[in-house]
């Protein structure tokens, strides 16, 4: 079913501009984990530098995002038997945590199953500040106002098969006046472009792609946007615009998860399951890069599975698959600076690398977060946990820092 709902001031509103202060995207303002702005604090515990600390009902793994004094956080929650879940999106106050308000988006049943790990709501939603988008794959996306007015909903794509049973999580990306949904499953996989103001479908390109929870990244090189999309068979990069495939180059590894960072007319893919692969390509390549000078460098040991790749101050880093062991390369050149390096605290990593404030901030799902100065040097700060099970990639803001663990949202604080 495809609904849209349209309110009178709607096409009266003039679009906002992502700014440096906000957190609208799970990769933050340009996609590459970093805050250009935020100092959060460097050191916390469940009760130390904690501002605010707030129950989520339910259960998911999608990030929270951050709009002025708006905190988003997706979830599901089971609905009273029957295995029915409500899917819903929060918005808590930045300021206090007392919740402003939610929104039930669906109440349905999962046709598939998910591994033991995952959720139902594991996508991160998106804002550009005038309207929030929570996708919840096959149960739907979801676009409402910023004080939680349901503006279109779109429920009318297939149903995802993912392999084993591992569940969905890519989250939708926007693109100016485009929002960009990846749909790759064992089925027909797509990559589809619709008007974020109506919901209505641009285009939508099929991609030979088994199951892959990687996030969509919009660059732009030489006065054109991109969409660069990881992918089992292919690292790939499509026109924006109309969606046509403009260059592929093979070498990742299989059921790749790991997002895309982009710098300096560079995009990095990487992928670490089963094997490991991260490959720099030029974005001026077009048809096949492999073996061809677009194909800047690679690297074949310790790629990143779950964990998206870091890109701040010329600097690359990644965890070896899902492990707390770290690397760090030059992005120009792919050259270490340290690593494969094991960073003492941390074992089991699911939520990725962010930086901001001089420093970068690793967390592993046991709660602890592990900070070290962004740096070619590896040099440690500090251990810090919450106390709980962390999956969610944290959100900087300011002075701020947003966890969102197992159970509760965290407001880290001097």
């Amino acid at each position: 079913m495809y609904k849209v709902i349209f309110f009178a001031t709607l096409c009266s509103m003039l679009p906002v501009v992502a700014g440096a202060d906000n957190w609208p995207h799970w990769r933050g303002e340009a996609g590459n984990g970093v805050s250009t702005t935020a100092t959060p604090p460097t050191q916390w515990s469940a009760t130390e530098n904690v501002k605010w600390k707030v129950p989520i009902p339910g259960r998911g793994s999608g990030s929270p995002v951050v709009w002025e004094d708006n905190v988003f956080v997706v979830t599901a929650v089971n609905a009273g038997g029957g295995g029915l879940l409500d899917f819903k999106l929060l918005c808590f106050d930045r300021g206090s945590g007392t919740l402003r308000w939610q929104q039930t988006a669906v109440t349905a049943k999962p046709h598939q199953g998910t591994h033991q790990t995952n959720g139902y709501a594991s996508a991160s939603p998106c804002t550009d500040g005038e309207h929030v988008f929570a996708s919840f794959g096959s149960r739907g996306l979801y676009c409402y106002t910023l004080d939680g007015q349901l503006v279109w909903q779109r429920d009318d794509f297939p149903p995802m098969t993912t392999r084993n049973s591992f569940g969905e999580g890519s989250s939708p990306t926007i693109a100016g006046q485009k929002l960009i949904l990846p749909w790759d499953h064992e089925g027909e996989s797509l990559l589809v472009a619709l008007d974020k103001a109506t919901g209505k479908t641009l285009w939508r390109t099929p991609r030979d792609e088994p199951t892959c929870w990687a996030t969509p990244l919009v660059v732009e090189h030489e006065g054109r946007k991109q969409i660069v999309m990881n992918g089992q068979n292919y690292a790939r990069g499509y026109d924006l615009e109309s969606g046509k495939e403009l260059w592929r180059c093979s070498g990742q590894t299989v059921r790749p998860a790991a997002s895309p960072v982009a710098a300096d007319g560079m995009v990095f893919v990487g992928s670490g399951f089963r094997g490991a692969f991260l490959g720099a390509f030029r974005l001026d390549g077009r048809g096949d890069l492999q073996g061809t000078d677009r194909v800047a460098w690679t690297i074949e040991r310790d790629a990143p599975d779950i964990g998206s790749l870091l890109l701040s101050e010329g600097r690359i880093y990644f965890y070896k698959q899902r492990a707390g062991i770290l690397t760090c390369v030059d992005a120009a050149t792919g050259q270490p600076h340290y690593g494969p390096s094991r960073i003492a605290g941390l074992r089991s990593i699911y939520a990725s690398p962010i930086a901001a404030g001089g420093h970068v901030y690793l967390t592993g799902r046991s709660g602890t977060t592990v900070v070290i100065k962004d740096d070619k040097q590896l040099q440690i700060v500090a251990t810090n946990s919450v106390g709980e099970t962390v999956d969610a990639t944290p959100a900087p803001v300011d002075d701020q820092l947003f966890i969102r663990g197992e159970k509760h949202l965290f407001c880290i604080q001097r």
